[in-house]
C-alpha cells in the first residue's frame, strides 16, 4: 500500500520539520535523584526542594523540564509524520476519519481478526495505519 502524505499548509510543514529535529535532541528529563535510590524510579518529578541544586538549575545537574523544550504550537500532538493520531476499535470508527488529516493507530486490545477487517477498511478508504502490523 502506498502512504499518502498528510494535506499540511506550507508553515506547518516547516515546523513539523523543526519539531522533529528538536525531539531528536531533547534530553530524557530524570527524576532528582533517580541514581541514589531504586525505590524513587527515573520518571519526571518538579524539584520543589528548599536547598535544591537541580531546581537552582546549577552546573553538572540533569536538565529542568522547561517551556524552551516544548515543540511549536500548530505541531504539536501530531505524529512525526505530520498526521493527526487516532485510536480505532472498530472497522466503522475509520469511516469517520479524515484520511488527508488523520491517520489510525489500531488499539492493542483489538484481536486479530478484526485487525484485518479494520486493515481492509483502511486500505480501501486510503486511511494510513500507524500500526500496521503486530509482531
Amino acid at each position: 500500500m502506498a502512504y499518502i502524505k498528510p494535506k499540511l499548509t506550507e508553515n506547518e510543514k516547516r515546523l513539523l520539520k523543526i519539531k522533529n529535529k528538536s525531539a531528536v535532541k531533547r534530553v530524557e528529563f530524570k527524576r532528582q535523584e533517580w541514581f541514589r535510590y531504586k525505590k524513587l524510579g527515573d520518571s519526571w518529578r518538579k524539584p520543589r526542594g528548599k536547598h535544591s541544586k537541580q531546581r537552582e538549575h546549577l552546573a553538572r545537574r540533569p536538565p529542568v523540564v522547561d517551556a524552551g523544550y516544548r515543540s511549536p504550537s500548530a505541531v504539536r500532538g501530531l505524529h512525526p509524520s505530520g498526521f493527526q493520531e487516532v485510536l480505532v476499535f472498530t472497522p466503522q470508527e475509520i469511516e469517520k476519519l479524515d484520511p488527508l488529516r488523520e491517520a489510525a493507530r489500531i488499539g492493542s486490545s483489538v484481536g486479530s481478526r478484526k485487525r484485518e477487517l479494520i486493515m481492509e477498511k483502511a486500505e480501501e478508504l486510503k486511511v494510513r495505519i500507524l500500526n500496521p502490523e503486530v509482531e
